[in-house]
């Protein structure tokens, strides 16, 4: 019996209680209710305040109704206890057999255990990153690769459409820049001021050249366009290859450029600026266009066309969000970074000017920064790129899986300083390595079962297995951890927070650890023992373990090795 499903006997005698006259809720009763483990041993298996909840409006007190509900809970199936304790709080003890069955369930599901439709009919939109394709992404960019991928994950798995976009910086100043710098390395000329330093440029114009011959040689004005167009493409490319490998993908690769162009089922600039002179939220001052963003609690107005006529970043960031809503998005998640903290209140403000609550439609998420150390320096400058350090040198240094896993598991608004030599050590210390090594352990329990002929999980599944035999005590822990899966995967969906799961797996490994150490619970029969029911029983724990081990991980794109 997992928390949903006791969940669901609590209302259902809620329900009966009402029914037959003995309670009285003018409200109505509940449609779920709050389950919890207990902290303490010996506190049952579950509890739930649901008898403080609900006291007051059923014009008792908290301690008769949870006896009243107590006696009704304690016919249900699957339930052999129900304590009141305190002032009303309910322990909760289930049948070994229904609390085994958890086991059964997890296999079951497979890669689907923990997925839900809590988010069902929602499409959501996941924009993060959104560099300028004018070098390589570098650390402040590998912070959003991992959380934004996850938090698309967890989405997905709560059940909503979900779309991963990155906006591309391709409009601007800097484009020029760029190319400048490209054609001074192609010339052996010194770089531009407000050029692109570093060694990525000279092979990016060696890159132009093999790609498009002669192209160096043309006129000054032909030749800035046609090398910006082919360095642009190419650095993007090598961006998408860099971003794959690290296991983040994107469904959407949106040009702000495409903002600027009229066109069949776009959402323009200047369609925008006419939207909102309609609905009345702009005005003219001292020769510019304003968006009166002060009416929905921004700090000042923001400016759209500059006195110069030049269009502000503002003014694509408003066509943008319209654009996503035009493509039928119910909701729009921002990730920007620690220097972006203005922007919440403005995008906010700009979201109720063209008519959206933005409490609904928009969340802006704000990380902070990240610093690596190596021998106790910082990591700071790059081979490549002459600054900071790049991804694809981080990848290099760290790996995907220890990079991955070490971002994934801290809140995205806490500042973070990471350790090469601790974040990639082979040692329980390590949690990445604690969390791969139990599910890789997990696998090697499977084949030594395998190697003496054990039943696998899926012959067990047709009944010939016993739920009941899973009553040691270490065995109700780990059971009890299994069947919280669901419900942190959907805490993590919608506080957007996929650091939950990176802590759930590593509270879970250790659970399973102790119930490994355990010497009443092995699972293979030893020494000329035959095989028994309790070890075709605990087989099904392991795979359960396993399968909430892996899903987990894929859940933060870090893969689930079998061999360590």
């Amino acid at each position: 019996m997992n928390p949903e499903q006791l969940s669901a006997t609590v209302v259902d005698a809620l329900t009966a209680l009402v029914g037959e006259g003995v309670l009285d809720l003018p409200d109505g009763v509940p449609a779920e209710v709050t389950i919890e483990r207990p902290r303490q041993k010996g506190h049952g298996d579950y509890a739930t305040n649901v008898a403080l909840q609900l006291a007051k409006r059923a014009g008792t007190n908290p301690r008769a109704l949870g006896e009243l509900l107590a006696a009704k809970l304690e016919q249900a199936n699957g339930i052999s206890a129900v304590e009141v304790a305190g002032p009303g709080f309910l322990n909760i003890t289930v049948e070994a057999g229904a609390q085994g069955q958890v086991a059964a369930d997890v296999v079951a599901a497979g890669a689907s255990y923990g997925h839900a439709d809590l988010l069902a009919g929602q499409k959501i939109n996941v924009e993060f990153i959104s560099a300028n394709p004018t070098g390589p992404l570098h650390l402040g960019h590998t912070r959003w690769a991992v959380l934004g991928d996850a938090i698309g994950r967890v989405l997905s798995a709560a059940g909503a459409e979900v779309t991963r976009e990155f906006y591309i910086n391709d409009r601007g100043v800097q484009m020029n820049h760029f190319a400048d710098s490209i054609v001074a390395a192609a010339l052996g000329e010194p770089a531009p001021e407000d050029g692109y330093q570093g060694e990525y440029i000279a092979d990016l114009a060696k890159a132009v050249e093999a790609a498009s011959p002669g192209i160096f040689e043309l006129p000054a004005e032909e030749r800035r366009i046609a090398v910006r167009e082919k360095g642009y493409e190419i650095q993007l490319r090598e961006q998408q290859e860099q971003l794959e490998n690290f296991h983040t993908h994107f469904d959407v690769w949106f040009s702000e450029r495409s903002l600027h162009e009229a066109g069949p089922g776009k959402t323009s600039v200047p369609e925008t600026l006419q939207r909102l002179k309609d609905l009345g939220h702009v005005y003219e001052q001292d020769g510019a266009l304003w968006m009166r963003t002060t009416d929905f609690g921004d700090d000042k107005d923001r400016v759209l066309i500059k006195s110069d006529g030049e269009l502000t970043y503002f003014a694509s960031d408003t066509a943008y969000y319209l654009d996503k809503r035009s493509r039928g998005f119910d909701h729009c998640i921002y990730l920007l970074g620690a220097d972006h903290h203005g922007y919440v209140g403005r995008l906010r403000a700009m979201a109720a000017c063209v008519g959206d609550d933005p409490d609904k439609t928009l969340d802006v998420l704000i990380g902070q920064l990240v610093k690596i150390l190596r021998d106790g320096e910082e990591l700071k400058l790059s081979k490549r790129a002459g600054t900071i350090v790049t991804l694809d040198e981080l990848v290099e240094e760290i790996g995907v899986d220890a990079l991955r896993y070490s971002l994934a598991r801290y809140p995205a608004d806490s500042p973070l300083v990471l350790d090469v030599a601790e974040i990639t050590k082979a040692s329980n210390d390590n949690p990445v390595y604690y969390v791969q090594y139990g599910h890789a352990r997990t696998c090697r329990m499977m084949e030594n079962a395998a190697d003496l002929g054990m039943k696998l999980p899926e012959t067990l599944l047709n009944g010939t297995w016993d739920p009941s035999l899973l009553s040691h005590e270490r065995e109700g822990e780990l059971l009890r951890a299994l069947a919280e899966y669901p419900r942190v995967v959907a805490s993590a969906a919608e506080l957007r927070e996929p650091h939950r799961i990176a802590r759930y797996l590593e509270d879970t490994t250790a659970v399973f650890n102790k119930w490994y150490d355990t010497k009443e619970c092995r699972m293979l029969p030893q020494g000329d023992e035959p095989v028994a029911p309790i070890n075709e029983a605990r087989l099904m724990l392991t795979v359960a373990a396993r399968t909430v081990l892996a899903n987990g991980l894929d859940l933060l794109g870090v893969t689930a090795p079998e061999r360590m």
